[in-house]
């Protein structure tokens, strides 16, 4: 830093120490910003309360986040019975095998699954555990802890909600947001570009999936 002649000496001066901490604090996404594709601005007012509850994370350099949502012509509770099976993701994700979960599985917060995912991908196996589960509010949270792939720190918190009015009835909006490290290699847009994809091509299978159960319903 240049040294200016004359300066009027203060007791707050930044030393380096505090330059590099400030620089390595970690930068809250602001997620509840731009309005995610599908969604109309006044549709994602009404969601921004549960968006910076849920949706924001706390982003390092060398991160990277974004929120998807999807609208889903089928009753939330619908959408939700799909969303909350940590151990049948296969269920409406396009890109898993098979899922096996361990010995003495519970449907709670700290559970763990071992996923295999097709061929094709930057990807062999994952092992995720479950962060979230609130079915009170329909909220589901997820991160991956090992496996053989290239998302490291990946973290995710998927929440339903229901909509109403229009020709519908009764509709789901459901938002699905992550975190995750950019690989070596790759740039911040490379990455957020390939997860942002499989998120909405799962999404949208979700949507397939809940809208033909509500129909035989």
């Amino acid at each position: 830093m240049e040294q200016v002649e004359d300066a009027i000496p203060t007791t707050e001066q930044p030393t380096l120490e505090s330059s590099a901490a400030a620089e390595a604090e970690p930068l809250i996404s602001q997620q509840h910003v731009a309005v995610p594709p599908g969604l109309t601005p006044e549709e994602f007012d009404d969601l921004k309360p549960a968006v910076a509850e849920f949706h924001n994370y706390r982003v390092n350099a060398g991160q990277c986040s974004s929120i998807l949502a999807q609208r889903i012509h089928a009753p939330p509770d619908e959408v939700w019975s799909i969303v909350r099976r940590f151990d049948k993701p296969q269920t409406y994700k396009h890109f898993i095998k098979s899922c096996s979960v361990r010995e003495g599985f519970t449907m709670a917060v700290g559970a763990l699954r071992d996923v295999n995912v097709i061929s094709g991908l930057p990807a062999a196996t994952s092992t995720e555990r479950l962060d979230i589960l609130d079915d009170e509010r329909r909220v589901t949270g997820f991160s991956i802890i090992g496996g053989d792939h290239r998302l490291r720190n990946y973290r995710s918190v998927t929440s339903v909600h229901e909509r109403r009015g229009g020709t519908a009835g009764i509709s789901t909006v459901v938002l699905e947001s992550y975190a995750v490290d950019v690989p070596e290699g790759n740039t911040e847009e490379d990455t957020r570009l390939f997860a942002d994809t499989v998120v909405k091509l799962n999404l949208q299978k979700l949507a397939s999936v809940a809208e033909s159960i509500a129909a035989n319903d």
